[in-house]
């Protein structure tokens, strides 16, 4: 599942491709907006961990993981 993670003052976002679940993922932002976590802690599927202050964070998009394309034919 791919996530997009806005941050407040930073110019890029943070992308990962997570193995947890949508429901996870909501719960785990909803946490950190509601306060009862001071950081939102996401795991991508390579097991290496994203940590974002839950007072920084500006959005987050949860969506499916896209197909990658690959060659001259993959601008359709």
């Amino acid at each position: 599942m791919e996530v997009k993670i806005g941050v407040q003052h930073a110019p890029r976002e943070i992308t990962i491709e997570s193995s947890q679940s949508a429901e996870e993922v909501e719960k785990a932002v909803a946490d950190a907006l509601a306060g009862t976590a001071k950081l939102l802690s996401l795991t991508d599927e390579h097991g290496r961990k994203v940590l974002v202050p839950s007072e920084r964070l500006a959005y987050v998009e949860i969506g499916e993981s896209a197909a990658r394309r690959v060659g001259f034919g993959a601008a359709l």
